[in-house]
């Protein structure tokens, strides 16, 4: 199929929504980003890239990240892991402090900004240079070099990630953070830095449309069952307390950021990444998930 002719005219049917949103200003950098943005790349398993738009520009992946610190700590960790975290969606906002305190400190996904701070914990543990052995995995697992964490974001995070701070707080009360706190949310703060292009995005998460064997390199980085679990959590948690309407519409595993882009995968075929950064009042992307619950209704192609 001619994706790149379907990109162009799908685009015009994207741009012209009613409610175009905000950025996400609340992260004085994020704040700054051209609202009008947009992006897209998508590559199959066989290394086809089609692209439209700005898919060449590096944004925040903010959230999107988190599924890859859940894929090293469960590739860690195994089985446990899901003693100290859950696998159901939230159907609270992601930083839902209310949520947490009802569950006793145990978050109830990996991917709500509670469940990536015991990730994030998980992870400090295991390595001597938490942030430098994250990075080398996902430019490993990407086969991109060049990607890295952006200071300048993970700052600007820092200077107001005041209810993050009070969801790690509150689980080391609980004894579901096991590190010093002020370290664990410096790792997660350049976990949500990482700068990538859709392009880069897009390749990164193509393992996981490969039953986790990176295409690139040949490499397995997790089981096929690990990656069908993996999946499976994106499918059900991947867009905060919209994951259902995410199914719903677009029927793909999928994870968003509020720097606006969205990462979905379609197993055995490809991944696609799309970035728009004006949000909708649930943290996600309007035009990036109108144009892929488009996407998938031109092309009647679905996990359904």
């Amino acid at each position: 199929m001619n994706y790149n002719k379907l990109f162009s005219k799908l685009y015009g049917a994207v741009g012209d929504a009613d409610e175009l949103g905000q950025v996400a200003s609340y992260i004085p950098e994020l704040a700054n980003i051209n609202p009008n943005k947009f992006g897209v790349h998508l590559t199959t398993l066989n290394d086809n890239n089609y692209r439209y738009g700005d898919s060449d520009e590096k944004f925040s992946v903010q959230s999107i990240a988190k599924v890859l610190a859940l894929v090293l700590a469960y590739k860690l960790e195994d089985e446990k892991l899901w003693d100290r975290v859950g696998v159901e969606p939230s159907g609270t906002p992601f930083n839902s402090l209310v949520q947490l305190e009802y569950d006793k400190g145990i978050p109830r996904n990996p991917l709500i900004n509670a469940g990536a701070l015991v990730i994030s914990d998980i992870l400090v543990s295991y390595f001597d240079e938490p942030k430098k052995q994250f990075i080398e995995f996902v430019r490993k697992v990407s086969g991109i070099p060049e990607i890295d964490f952006s200071a300048r974001i993970a700052d600007s995070e820092k200077s107001v990630g005041y209810t993050n701070a009070a969801l790690v707080n509150l689980m080391k009360s609980f004894g579901n953070i096991r590190n010093n706190v002020d370290t664990v949310l410096d790792f997660y703060f350049n976990l949500c830095s990482i700068e990538m292009t859709c392009k880069e995005l897009s390749r990164t998460f193509l393992f996981l449309a490969d039953y986790g064997v990176c295409p690139y390199s040949n490499e397995r980085i997790i089981s096929i069952s690990k990656s069908k679990r993996i999946n499976a959590i994106m499918q059900l948690c991947g867009f905060y307390d919209e994951a259902g309407e995410f199914s719903f519409k677009v029927g793909l595993p999928g994870k968003s950021g509020v720097g606006g882009g969205i990462i979905a995968i379609h197993p055995n075929k490809y991944s696609i990444a799309v970035w728009s950064p004006r949000l909708n009042k649930k943290g996600n992307s309007i035009r990036g998930m109108k144009f892929l619950e488009l996407f998938t209704t031109e092309t009647k192609a679905s996990i359904f």
